[in-house]
């Protein structure tokens, strides 16, 4: 059996592959390290990579399952996270607009590209310069047409903003449509299909590949989104977990931040979304063939 040679140029390409996983992954190792280092080590510890006594105590804390006294003499304030009931809204939150959003930017991306009307590339093009336009600028006028509405501190003005449109998924989505054959949609065609069975009944079903990615990349965006949340929602009712979060690291002194306590809060915040990555993640890149069908 022959060695295989190494290439100078793989050996390279394999180094620059490991230095972007270690930057990747290692932040949120550390948040881990932190959340399972006791208040008191932390300083002394910080050279270590993981903790000489790492304790729970900093998670039972956060979720509320100690007592005041303990929590203080653990290094916190006292302060805890409703984990229950804020993950409900951030899942309802991220969920429905995941879900809602991409069914109606698959319904444009179909209209774009198999439907033919006039002004189509002009609409489209109008669609696509909706990507260059920062986020931070429609936070104002989404707050001043929410609160006309009487929609503020709502699971509703919260997920309006964002419940129909989203231009990248709109594009991608048509880029998809445009590869796939159009023979079984000209059969339907012939049958008397109209434009929306085919859509709900060929389109649909032949691209579910490429819509998981797209709800699974809007849950994500979704799930870690904070500043319209904590403008347009940050009552008990409607808060979701990322500003529950912020509100936590506020119940802290600014001298003497609660860093393993946040790190838990932190830790805890991506375990949802981390078991749905993990038991979907084989399945959608099984699914994401973009070869148009059978």
């Amino acid at each position: 059996m022959s060695a295989i040679a190494i290439r100078p140029g793989r050996l390279v390409a394999w180094g620059a592959v490991a230095v972007v996983v270690v930057a990747t992954v290692f932040p949120f190792f550390w948040m881990v390290r932190t959340a399972f280092t006791p208040a008191a080590g932390l300083i002394e510890e910080a050279g270590r990579l993981w903790p000489t006594d790492p304790t729970l105590v900093n998670f039972r804390r956060v979720l509320g399952l100690t007592s005041v006294e303990e929590a203080v003499a653990a290094g916190g304030t006292g302060a805890a996270i409703d984990f229950v009931r804020y993950t409900a809204n951030s899942l309802l939150y991220a969920g429905s607009v995941a879900v809602i959003q991409t069914l109606s930017c698959a319904a444009a991306a179909y209209a774009f590209a198999r439907l033919h009307f006039r002004g189509r590339d002009a609409l489209f093009g109008l669609v696509l310069a909706g990507l260059m336009v920062p986020g931070i600028f429609t936070l104002l006028p989404n707050f001043a047409l929410m609160r006309e509405l009487g929609l503020l501190n709502t699971m509703v003005g919260l997920v309006a903003p964002a419940l129909l449109m989203s231009p990248f998924t709109i594009f991608f989505l048509r880029q998809f449509f445009l590869s796939l054959p159009t023979d079984v949609e000209e059969a339907a065609m012939l049958d008397g299909v109209g434009s929306l069975g085919r859509f709900w009944r060929i389109a649909l079903p032949m691209s579910r590949g490429p819509l998981a990615t797209m709800m699974l990349i809007t849950l994500v965006g979704m799930w870690k989104d904070y500043l319209w949340p904590l403008v347009a929602g940050s009552s008990p009712e409607t808060r979701v977990l990322t500003v529950a979060l912020g509100v936590f690291q506020q119940q802290s002194p600014n001298t003497a931040p609660d860093w393993t306590g946040l790190m838990a809060g932190a830790t805890l915040s991506v375990v949802p979304v981390l078991l749905l990555l993990v038991l979907l993640g084989r399945q959608l890149v099984q699914s994401l063939n973009f070869s148009g069908g059978k």
